[in-house]
């Protein structure tokens, strides 16, 4: 689980300070696809920075499972984003040198506490994740030899090969058609309840709002409204994302 805990941050601008993040809470539970919107600039990319510890906040919480990313060194936040977060961001920033197959076992290189126990973890299952994202038998083959749409369902293996907890999205859909871009989303909604991770998504296109268990609305860096599929609304319920 992913918990933002009256969150704020801001950034200098000039001789004063711009709030980015206006005391924000937000949960992202197990098996549970929560969305972000909002207008440009309100603050949806701070909050997901916040969410991916690669920030810390001015005041307030942010909890990944047990542990207050808001509270802890550089490093140990590092560690953090290794152990227990997936991050598949805008562009899917592969390697163009490196397989398909490739780009996921990289994630087992990446060191930490048991470097050898992670690299035997990503690669005993490489090939059931390119499954999963409906990649079978395109393992070998590079990033200038495959669709817009496929590049990105290698970054979303790659992401889910620590098989983390948290796993945090931005704007998946943006480089690709309505078709394919919907093909995402949906692959998105099945993995997060087959892997029940919590998966907080960035968009701005809401012809794909069916994929998205929950939506929260930002504007000028506070939760306006937080609806549901079973249609409950209203920023009261955003006051009180933590009851599960």
């Amino acid at each position: 689980m992913i918990r933002l805990d009256d969150a704020t941050l801001t950034y200098p601008d000039g001789a004063g300070r711009i709030t980015a993040v206006d005391h924000v809470s937000l949960t992202g539970k197990p098996g549970v696809v929560t969305g972000i919107t909002g207008p440009s600039g309100s603050g949806k990319s701070s909050i997901l920075a916040l969410a991916a510890t690669l920030i810390r906040p001015d005041s307030g919480h942010v909890w990944i499972g047990d542990v207050d990313a808001a509270k802890i060194s550089r490093r140990e936040a590092t560690d953090l984003r290794r152990d227990r977060i997936g991050i598949v961001f805008q562009q899917s920033n592969l390697i163009a040198s490196l397989t398909a197959r490739e780009q996921v076992e990289v994630m087992g290189e990446l060191g930490g506490h048991d470097e050898r126990a992670r690299r035997r973890l990503v690669r005993s299952h490489v090939e059931e994740l390119l499954d999963s994202v409906g990649l079978a038998g395109q393992g070998g083959k590079r990033p200038a030899q495959l669709s817009g749409g496929q590049r990105q369902r290698v970054a979303i293996a790659r992401a889910l090969a620590h098989e983390p907890e948290v796993l945090l999205i931005d704007e998946p859909t943006s480089a690709l058609d309505q078709e394919r871009g919907a093909e995402i989303m949906e692959l998105i909604h099945r993995l997060t309840h087959e892997r029940n991770t919590s998966t907080l998504l960035v968009t701005h296109d809401l012809v794909h709002r069916k994929s998205l268990d929950e939506l929260l609305t930002v504007v000028d860096g506070k939760i306006t409204e937080h609806t549901t599929q079973h249609g409950a609304s209203g920023a009261s319920a955003a006051a009180a994302p933590s009851a599960s």
